[in-house]
């Protein structure tokens, strides 16, 4: 049937196609390598032939280049599960650790070689406890304003004459203890050493610079800190004693003022890690203005109460030796602590950790009243440390949300002042009712202290909500 012209299909240029090879002959065939390259790369295996993948794209057909596969070192390492690894993972973190650790075992090692060194020089465990008392106070005074300069001026400018200002009161004493000079004189050179920078303060302030936004991550590194605030106070006091009495009374103060401006030359010289100075185009008010910061540095100093009070009545009845296994405990709940994912309300976690730190604080007590045997008090102080590093990461944390970044480290510093404040003050308390009671009712005081601080958390509202770094 003829088909009219109207009807036809019109004509339309043809789509390209791809065209097929012909199947080459013998004399297509590529040419074989020489024999000679074939021997001259024995190990080297065959490279695959490059074949392009086919795929559509736009109703054509398109060839697209294989990758080749990726070798074994260019893989990327798998991150590791461990937190801990993936945070010391981090440029630069290893040295400014190490160089922080350094420098942070002698602030256990130099209050008990001085006690050591006095007592042992002038028969007067009051004249020691007395000087030691007077640094103590001093360091409270001094040390935020030196925070503050760290903030100023950056830690390396600040941080590096403040230790040399330091190491010359330790090296004073150390001197006026040997040649016998006047008591007012032993006060004025351990006076002195209240420059020491906060070391702590400062490395924390370094990881919330490099983990900014990273609440998992600066969970962890506070977790970290704390574990090695526990490790040094636990180590240091028996270092101290160990050269003291290995060597001679001085030995402790010595060796704790060299380890001391190693560790922190060590640490200023880690420039790529330190945090930037930001500029202040006008005054900046402290941070203690800040809202909940009050209520926050009051938890602070009665968690302070409760250390100080615990360390005195456990000395006074079972001995020094004991307080190892607190520290162990504190040092091994942090680390837990810190491995775990942190919840989101960090005032939530503030109250739960000193409801738990209340309730395990009458452990002791219940164990000294029953006259149970010491490895039962032992355990009791082992399970009685462990919310104490809880409570102080949980409440660093907050400290670091509520504080301004270029007020880090002055913010961090008064917390920790209030805590040595606390230290003092529950010292103070727990000897008296020593004095007055008997050591199994002087474990009421540390008890009584973490009720307050968990009462005074609860009061304080405001904290939970301050500005995050």
């Amino acid at each position: 049937m003829p088909i009219s012209p109207a009807a036809r299909v019109p004509e339309t240029a043809p789509a390209a196609r791809p065209a097929v090879p012909a199947r080459p002959g013998p004399r297509a065939r590529p040419a074989a390598a020489p024999r000679s390259v074939l021997r001259s790369c024995p190990d080297r295996a065959p490279a695959p032939p490059a074949t392009p993948l086919l795929t559509v794209s736009g109703g054509q057909l398109v060839a697209a280049p294989r990758s080749a596969p990726m070798s074994g070192d260019r893989r990327r390492a798998r991150p590791s599960a461990n937190p801990y690894l993936r945070l010391l993972a981090t440029p630069g973190a290893r040295a400014f650790t190490a160089g922080n650790l350094i420098a942070r075992l002698p602030m256990g090692m130099l209050s008990v070689s001085a006690v050591i060194m006095i007592a042992g020089s002038r028969g007067s465990y009051a004249l020691a406890g007395a000087v030691t008392a007077t640094g103590l106070a001093a360091t409270a005074l001094v040390a935020p304003f030196t925070a503050r300069l760290v903030d100023r001026f950056g830690q390396a400018r600040v941080a590096v004459p403040a230790t040399a200002l330091a190491v010359l009161g330790s090296l004073a004493l150390v001197l006026c203890v040997h040649h016998d000079a006047p008591a007012w004189t032993l006060f004025a050179a351990y006076a002195a050493t209240a420059t020491t920078p906060n070391t702590g303060g400062m490395s924390r302030a370094r990881w919330a610079h490099l983990h900014r936004g990273d609440p998992a991550a600066l969970h962890t590194a506070n977790s970290f800190e704390q574990a090695a605030d526990e490790l040094c106070f636990m180590l240091g006091p028996v270092l101290a004693a160990t050269l003291c009495g290995a060597l001679f009374p001085e030995a402790g103060t010595l060796v704790g003022a060299v380890l001391l401006m190693t560790g922190v030359l060590i640490f200023a010289a880690q420039r790529a890690t330190e945090p930037p100075v930001t500029p202040r185009t006008k005054t900046v008010a402290s941070p203690l203005r800040t809202p909940g910061m009050p209520a926050l540095l009051a938890v602070f100093l009665a968690t302070g109460a409760v250390f100080g009070a615990l360390e005195v009545v456990s000395i006074a009845h079972a001995g020094g030796a004991i307080l190892a296994l607190q520290a162990a405990g504190s040092c091994a709940a942090g680390l837990l602590y810190g491995s775990l994912r942190p919840a989101r309300n960090a005032r939530l976690r503030l109250l739960v950790c000193l409801a738990a730190m209340t309730a395990l604080m009458s452990l002791p007590l219940l164990a000294a009243a029953a006259s149970a045997a010491l490895p039962v008090l032992a355990l009791c102080l082992l399970l009685a440390g462990a919310a104490t590093a809880p409570t102080m990461v949980t409440g660093m944390t907050l400290v670091q949300r509520a504080t301004r970044p270029e007020q880090l480290n002055e913010g961090m510093t008064l917390a920790v002042t209030a805590l040595l404040g606390g230290v003092a003050a529950g010292a103070a308390a727990g000897g008296w009712l020593v004095e007055h009671a008997g050591t199994a009712p002087g474990y009421t005081a540390p008890m009584a202290a973490a009720a307050l601080a968990l009462v005074i958390a609860a009061a304080g509202g405001g904290y939970g909500r301050g500005r995050r770094t």
